[in-house]
């Protein structure tokens, strides 16, 4: 698996997910497991069917998260600078065709939300205006075309 950067915050809570999954739902779904076995034939039990495949689906999910914190390299946001756009900056942007302005911060890709604003850095726009500095118009393919944006500011 590649290498994946995170904020010491993002790498906390996908460790407290962790723990959530191993203490908390993986005992439920052994209970829940335990249940339908002691319901007698199990060649036609769908409820511990359905519970066996809730423990693999669980399963792999903690399989990937411990694969993703294992891979991860925390950012030391004490070394990030806003000369220029990179990882973990606000940046604010202005459609050069229509006028319209909008802001994001650049994430790792497991800290992406778009209700927060927060755009994963494989996004086009991300790796479109990473690198350039304030004041640039970059020109970025997105599925709708080639759009103009220029660089209004930079923040962290």
């Amino acid at each position: 698996m590649a290498i994946t950067y995170m904020t010491k915050e993002g790498y906390d809570r996908k460790m407290e997910e962790i723990s959530y999954l191993e203490t908390v739902k993986r005992p439920e779904i052994s209970r829940a497991i335990a249940e339908a076995r002691d319901k007698g034939d199990l060649s036609e039990n769908a409820e511990y069917d359905a519970a066996k495949e809730a423990q693999g689906l669980l399963e792999m999910k903690i399989a990937q998260l411990k694969d993703l914190v294992a891979n991860a390299r925390i950012i030391d946001e004490s070394k990030l600078s806003t000369d220029e756009v990179q990882l973990l900056n606000r940046v604010k942007i202005r459609n050069v065709d229509t006028g319209s302005e909008a802001e994001y911060t650049i994430v790792a890709d497991s800290e992406a939300d778009m209700k927060a604003r927060k755009i994963a850095v494989s996004t086009p726009i991300a790796r479109g205006l990473i690198g350039h500095k304030k004041g640039d118009v970059v020109e970025i393919s997105i599925p709708a075309g080639t759009v103009r944006f220029e660089i209004v500011e930079i923040s962290l």
